[in-house]
């Protein structure tokens, strides 16, 4: 009972996946994460009874040394909520500012880039399951997980990786105080909305350097990645070279998460229609490497996808293709629309689990993300 918290109401969302595993008072599992609530009446209901998640240290997450060897193998899923809780603290400790600042910075950096390398497909779920209706905090994890998979598919050297990511952590960290009321409001940006977003940028470079931290490229890349090709960026109004590739990787993988992102003013995309808009903005650009990149990352149906198999199931996406081996996925409701027990590995290359369609349900169906991605086996 000491290890665990209270959850406050309005911490958890109908229709999304719970990003903890969510215990009663004498710690008995209620529900395991990866659970769908439906309703307002079944919330209401599980919070009479009282729900607790497992406290979190705030300790910064650590910065190995050259020689540390950590011999667990990383579960995205289970590492979600300190990733989570660890961004918070970093970008908490930027805002004192804190003199750890830099090392909570450049420790959660070097862990996601370690999810991501040990996981990668695992990795991308998170960032479509997760991207219903996502917190500020999510969706900046979000960009830094997308970069990575810019900066892999580039080639991009570790060192210069490690600052994009951690330039992604920390880009927004001004508009962290407004993003989730901006994502629910209706209304147009007031003006001083519209300033405080203009000025974003610069004010995130002014918080990091009295944190200390002062890499140039870092803080580069935290001032220009708003910037256009075209010149219709701000704050400076930067185009083409003047911009650098790393502030548009952040750029891109911004545009992508916010079109995946249900907004109370429209509707998210599905996958193919984000797919298409990136390959249709990329026509406009005379470097279209960037985009190319992170359409290849994503492939045409990424893990987290949920997509409606030949045979009329519906199923989600766990394994990208590699090699000869084309998308695998984990049948999740039958033919006839009902939710199988457990789940059912299919070979997508195989006609009768071809992909016909993505499925975009206004609720998700409740997944043991665990048992998809193969984590609780022995």
């Amino acid at each position: 009972m000491s290890n665990l918290v209270r959850i406050a109401p309005g911490a958890l969302v109908i229709g999304k996946p719970l990003p903890w595993t969510v215990y009663d008072a004498e710690g008995n599992v209620l529900l395991t994460q990866g659970y769908v609530i439906q309703t307002d009446v079944q919330l209401e209901q599980l919070f009479e009874r009282g729900l607790f998640y497992p406290r979190r240290s705030d300790a910064p997450a650590p910065e190995p040394a050259a020689n540390d060897i950590d011999e667990r193998p990383r579960n995205p899923f289970s590492d979600y909520p300190q990733l989570l809780h660890t961004l918070e603290l970093a970008l908490r400790a930027i805002d004192r500012p804190a003199p750890d600042a830099r090392q909570r910075v450049l420790g959660l950096a070097n862990l996601v880039i370690r999810c991501c390398r040990e996981a990668p497909d695992p990795c991308l779920a998170l960032v479509h399951l997760y991207s219903v209706e996502p917190t500020a905090y999510e969706q900046t994890l979000f960009y830094a997980i997308i970069c990575y998979f810019v900066g892999d598919q580039l080639g991009m050297e570790d060192k210069r990786l490690r600052v994009l990511i951690g330039a992604a952590l920390t880009a927004n960290l001004a508009l962290l105080p407004f993003s989730d009321k901006l994502n629910q409001s209706r209304h147009r940006l007031s003006e001083s909305q519209r300033a405080i977003i203009h000025k974003h940028p610069e004010l995130a470079v002014a918080a990091l350097e009295r944190a200390g931290i002062d890499n140039r490229l870092l803080l580069t890349i935290v001032a220009q990645h708003h910037e256009q090709p075209d010149g219709s960026g701000y704050p400076a109004g930067l185009s083409g070279p003047d911009i650098l590739p790393e502030a548009r990787i952040v750029a891109l993988a911004e545009r992508y998460t916010a079109m995946i992102t249900r907004r109370a003013y429209r509707n998210r995309y599905n996958i193919t229609e984000a797919r298409q808009a990136l390959a249709e903005a990329s026509h406009q650009l005379q470097d279209r490497s960037l985009h190319q990149a992170l359409l290849r990352a994503l492939t045409p149906y990424p893990p987290g996808a949920l997509v409606r198999l030949a045979n009329n199931e519906v199923a989600v996406v766990t394994h990208r293709p590699t090699g000869l081996q084309g998308a695998v996925a984990q049948a999740i409701v039958n033919p006839t629309g009902n939710r199988y027990v457990g789940a059912f590995k299919r070979d997508c290359t195989r006609p009768e689990y071809q992909i016909q369609q993505v499925e975009v349900p206004d609720d998700l169906p409740s997944m043991d993300f665990g048992q998809l991605w193969g984590f609780d086996r022995s």
